[in-house]
């Protein structure tokens, strides 16, 4: 996922997305798809899938709802979009057929102008990287075009490690404040994230339903966890410097338990889906 945030988009290369996919696929609460397929109107779909990346999401949902279907692919990196353009399936989950349209940009920038005649919004990992005012403008602009939204993997700060370590909590604590830093004068969500958004949806008059989507590592996604582990002391120790002796031999220790298989980590995230709140018969589908 490539946010609109400058310093984000550096750390969302296309090697990492692609890395994290099938991790994110699985984790993604797909019991959120039974309730969205109603609130949607009559093929054919548009969506847009905000800060796309390299199509991840559209890969995992295309197939899932019925067609025909045109999506609308948002994000900062012309490179990305090419990739997410590529790799997004050419039938839906019935057959039948999806195209696609590019647009380059800053995703905090829709408004409902940008969204008239839009199906379902959606994005992956992208709340996150919001501010609560960019947030409360997504929401109000679905409201007000009645345009569902799902909200994938947002992280939520909650972290296991096992086996466990004195530095563990220390480490989560300075990740979070990180997640929350104030960048080029926004101050990030980071894992407030799914919360903000839940109460600003509602505010407009949505029905949200959040789920968990965790990550699950382990030695089968050993690349992976390490890569996670990396990003996560780094992202810790330029928060507090002061863990940074600490925090190199603690990385040493888990990057070794990691390369003879017996780390696991579950990471916290939270899918959130919002449905507009006028529903008619004669805009949605049969349920």
């Amino acid at each position: 996922m490539s946010g609109p945030v400058e310093c984000a988009a550096g750390a969302y290369t296309p090697e990492w997305l692609e890395l994290r996919e099938g991790v994110d696929a699985a984790a993604r609460a797909a019991g959120l798809i039974d309730l969205l397929l109603p609130a949607l109107p009559r093929p054919p779909l548009v969506i847009r899938d905000l800060g796309c990346g390299t199509g991840s999401m559209g890969r995992w949902l295309a197939g899932r709802l019925p067609g025909p279907q045109r999506w609308i692919l948002h994000d900062r990196d012309p490179h990305l979009l090419v990739r997410a353009a590529v790799g997004l399936p050419g039938t839906a989950g019935d057959g039948d057929w999806i195209t696609v349209a590019l647009e380059r940009g800053d995703v905090t920038g829709l408004g409902a102008t940008d969204l008239a005649d839009t199906s379902l919004v959606t994005a992956s990992a992208l709340l996150d990287l919001l501010t609560a005012q960019e947030v409360a403008d997504l929401a109000e602009a679905c409201a007000a075009v009645g345009c569902p939204a799902l909200l994938a993997l947002s992280v939520t700060g909650h972290v296991r490690l096992t086996p466990a370590d004195p530095l563990d909590a220390e480490l989560a604590a300075a990740f979070d404040d990180h997640q929350r830093r104030t960048s080029a004068g926004r101050r990030l969500l980071g894992p407030d994230a799914v919360g903000v958004a839940a109460a600003a949806f509602e505010r407009c008059g949505a029905e949200v339903h959040r789920r968990p989507s965790p990550w699950r590592l382990g030695p089968d996604q050993a690349a992976l966890l390490a890569r996670w582990l990396q990003g996560w002391v780094g992202a810790a120790v330029e928060q507090r410097p002061v863990l940074a002796a600490a925090a190199d031999a603690y990385l040493c220790r888990r990057l070794a338990e990691c390369s003879a298989g017996e780390l696991r980590v579950q990471v916290g995230n939270d899918d959130l889906l919002a449905l507009p709140a006028e529903r008619t018969s004669r805009d949605r589908m049969d349920g």
